[in-house]
């Protein structure tokens, strides 16, 4: 069962660059560990004050080992709200039917 990791947070548009940045070494180190299909931490193209965050992983024990060494976040920004679920994914196929 693979692991889906998917949301968004908002912070003052202003801090947007600087929490991109802080997480940027995050997203390098995350793709490289075992179980990582695929992470991105990237800007809304919408909402300047919004950041949206996907995770994939193998299973939720890739996820599991990964959270229990992954580096801290190189910044301290303010999060004034945000959205994030973890979904248990049983069975996956082509986005569009042929």
């Amino acid at each position: 069962m693979t692991v889906i990791v998917a949301g968004h947070l908002t912070m003052a548009p202003d801090d947007r660059e600087e929490f991109l940045r802080g997480h940027r070494h995050i997203v390098e180190e995350s793709r490289k560990a075992p179980g990582c299909v695929d992470l991105s931490i990237s800007p809304d193209p919408l909402d300047p004050g919004r950041v949206n965050i996907f995770e994939h992983w193998e299973s939720p024990q890739t996820l599991d080992d990964w959270r229990s060494v992954a580096p801290p976040p190189k910044c301290d920004v303010q999060i004034n709200d945000g959205s994030m679920y973890k979904h248990d994914v049983a069975k996956s196929g082509p986005p569009f039917d042929a």
